[in-house]
């Protein structure tokens, strides 16, 4: 089992990372909003969780041992595999995640792609005793406020190996489309993404 990965960050992608560790390196899955903190050439450390398949072995990191433990305790829930866990961390912080499942917010959860009504039920029911303590805040919301998110997208790009430009056009698309509350970071980093293509 490797828990965990420390090393220098040699590339990022939409949905992943490497990660050289003794020479090795490592691709670990990550949200867009864990790859957003990696700096390509700059150390780090991604809690990781190693998924044993017939036909493969993948690795999902998370910036967070908390996340991690999220992310491991979502697949015992019927019906939810990896890459499902790890879009509802996409779309939510671990914090949100428990507050919904809590307060069975089946709403909250079927922003996530993937779940559908009855699939967050599932969730609720068989994971409610088990998600441990909710934190107590405003509302529990997973989004940044003020101006912060812009610049967040914008450097996130600019590391996945788009132009300062081409991410500034992102973020304004993306801003125009904001209205109210403002969605999580990696929610608003997939939208810009999905805008710019995955060409280089």
């Amino acid at each position: 089992m490797i828990a965990s990965v420390r090393g220098t960050v040699t590339a990022t992608g939409p949905d992943h990372a490497v990660v050289e560790v003794g020479g090795i390196g490592l691709a670990v899955q990550c949200a867009p909003g864990t790859i957003a903190e990696l700096r390509v050439g700059q150390p780090a450390r991604l809690a990781t969780s190693l998924v044993v398949r017939e036909d493969s072995l993948t690795l999902y990191g998370f910036a967070d041992d908390d996340a991690k433990a999220l992310f491991e305790l979502l697949q015992t829930a019927s019906g939810v595999g990896p890459r499902l866990a790890q879009a509802v961390l996409a779309v939510h912080t671990p914090d949100a995640v428990r507050k919904a499942i809590a307060n069975a917010d089946t709403a909250a959860l079927t922003r996530v792609p993937g779940i559908g009504k009855k699939g967050a039920e599932r969730l609720v029911l068989e994971l409610r005793d088990r998600v441990g303590p909710v934190a107590i805040g405003p509302d529990g919301a997973a989004g940044v406020t003020g101006g912060a998110w812009p610049e967040q997208v914008r450097q996130a790009l600019v590391g996945l190996g788009w132009s300062t430009a081409q991410a500034e056009q992102a973020v304004a698309a993306v801003a125009e489309t904001v209205d109210g509350e403002t969605p999580p970071v990696p929610v608003l980093l997939k939208q810009a993404i999905r805008l710019l293509g995955r060409a280089r």
